[in-house]
């Protein structure tokens, strides 16, 4: 537990070491910040992380939510172009609708991040700000496998079902990636069998993160596999898809009688997985602090606009389609019962009232 709150210390530092001397209350210019949905509580944290932070180092700001609508959120990016904005903060919606309007904004002479999904299929952007979203998976994948030698541990082979997030979201396959890279092994030896046979990201995709449609998937994996079997596992890449899996998980009696609740994953650290963590029903989540995010995406765009590089950590994994974005990669660090207080509480995150 002090290995995960010194990840998160040392995450912090990093950050903030991003920022340029000087630069808080000196820097001017209008930022577009430019954010998918209010449906999820982390992108809210997002979206007030920056504007806090962007004018607290001395920028106006220009925060647009596209309730999860493409068009809408390309009219939001060229009507920031329109008013003259110096930067664009980009998290999109779908990473591969982007290019016109940001051909547009380079002609401009607008700077571009790509903030925490990669934009594809463009040279137009400059830098990405994200977490270390094939580390994501790999977390999820451990918490998936520790829970069920905890709660399994004499049950071979463990049955298990995927889930995958948005097939137009790049960080998606990345998390998908990075959570295989630990299950396959297992499967190759026999201690993991996926029962529907349902894997890759063409199959176990779930379009826009949407958790009715991961609730609805649920129900019928439940339906057509596990009629005379009972499901240990479910790997889950978001929160949000978590709390429909598990609905439809108690919805046919898990977590009741002896129906053990099979192991979920999640991410994101939403509150209302934090208390289903507590109430032993999602087993874990992964954490991804947004102030920091916010931190190093405000630290580019004082580089950028002194005319300096920003401080990047990454050069050779996030290729656009187009050309290698340079990127800076936080730590994700993975939250359950044993260190949610640390983690979330400890690191000022959240009161201990809000979870509890």
């Amino acid at each position: 537990m002090l290995k995960t709150f010194r990840t998160i210390a040392l995450a912090g530092v990093s950050a903030v070491a991003l920022m340029a001397p000087g630069a808080v209350l000196a820097a001017e210019g209008l930022v577009g910040i430019a954010m998918p949905t209010k449906t999820s509580a982390r992108w809210i944290d997002d979206g007030n992380n920056m504007v806090r932070q962007f004018e607290e180092a001395g920028y106006t700001t220009d925060l647009q939510y596209a309730d999860d609508d493409i068009p809408n959120q390309l009219a939001q990016i060229e009507n920031m172009i329109t008013k003259g904005v110096n930067v664009l903060v980009i998290a999109a919606i779908d990473g591969t609708t982007l290019s016109n309007a940001l051909d547009n904004a380079k002609a401009a002479d607008i700077k571009v991040i790509a903030y925490d999904r990669l934009i594809r299929d463009t040279d137009s952007v400059d830098y990405y700000a994200t977490f270390d979203n094939f580390k994501v998976g790999v977390e999820q994948a451990s918490s998936l496998v520790k829970g069920l030698k905890e709660r399994f541990p004499d049950v071979k082979p463990w049955n298990v079902e995927l889930f995958g997030g948005s097939p137009d979201d790049n960080n998606a396959f990345f998390f998908y990636d990075g959570a295989m890279s630990v299950i396959q092994p297992l499967i190759d030896d026999g201690s993991i069998q996926i029962v529907s046979g349902q894997m890759g990201m063409d199959k176990v995709g779930t379009l826009r993160w949407d958790p009715a449609t991961a609730q609805a998937r649920m129900d019928n994996l439940l339906s057509a596999n596990y009629t005379d079997k009972q499901v240990h596992g479910v790997l889950s890449p978001y929160d949000g898809l978590s709390i429909g899996i598990l609905s439809s998980l108690k919805g046919v009696g898990y977590g009741s009688g002896d129906m053990k609740m099979p192991i979920v994953t999640g991410q994101d650290a939403e509150v209302p997985s934090v208390k289903s963590i507590l109430a032993d029903e999602q087993y874990a989540t992964v954490f991804k602090d947004t102030r920091e995010l916010a931190k190093v995406t405000v630290g580019m765009v004082n580089a950028m606009l002194e005319g300096k590089e920003p401080q990047v950590n990454d050069t050779t994994t996030y290729d656009n389609g187009v050309k290698v974005v340079p990127s800076y990669l936080l730590e994700p660090v993975g939250v359950d019962k044993s260190n949610w207080e640390e983690v979330l509480v400890g690191s000022g995150y959240y009161t201990k009232d809000q979870v509890e």
